[in-house]
């Protein structure tokens, strides 16, 4: 059967509508349940708060709060945790800080260890305009002035060209 038969026989749309209901129950089978908040809704928002101030130390351009990767799921439970067992916000953020480092924030603090991290990009665009000075400053264009044919210069270009044409 060719194209035309298939569509005039009405078996191509019956086609399409069952590849759809198809992918539609794979999308629905596959659909996760939201997880769970916590109980009572002030862990939850003391949870916001502080994952806010973290980085996914998966997705790194994410914040731990807003994070879908397991490993923020887990860091979330150990706040949600720490929060539970009474700790203060200061006290949570200590504790992730002393497991994971001060990478785990979003702003860390600014001590000898994070120089480079809060310096860094500052002190190369300086250096990248100073350069860029310098080269424009001493840029020295030195052409050497066309000098005229001599005889024997326009003698062979006179050749070259009766030879193309």
């Amino acid at each position: 059967m060719t194209f035309r038969e298939y569509r005039s026989t009405g078996l191509l749309n019956q086609f399409l509508a069952g590849l759809l209901l198809w992918t539609a129950v794979v999308m629905l089978v596959q659909a996760e349940d939201a997880k769970p908040l916590a109980e009572d809704p002030v862990v939850e928002q003391r949870l916001i708060n502080i994952a806010q101030d973290m980085r996914c130390l998966v997705c790194q351009n994410e914040s731990l709060a807003g994070s879908h990767a397991d490993l923020a799921e887990d860091l979330r439970r150990e706040i949600r945790d720490q929060i539970r067992k009474g700790k203060t916000d200061q006290e949570v953020t200590d504790y992730m800080v002393a497991r994971y480092g001060d990478f785990v924030r979003y702003r860390p603090p600014i001590k000898p260890t994070t120089w480079a991290l809060w310096f860094g990009p500052f002190i190369l665009l300086v250096c990248a305009v100073g350069l860029l000075g310098w080269f424009l400053r001493h840029k020295v264009v030195q052409r050497e002035p066309d000098s005229p044919l001599s005889p024997e210069q326009k003698l062979q270009v006179e050749a070259l060209l009766r030879d193309k044409s």
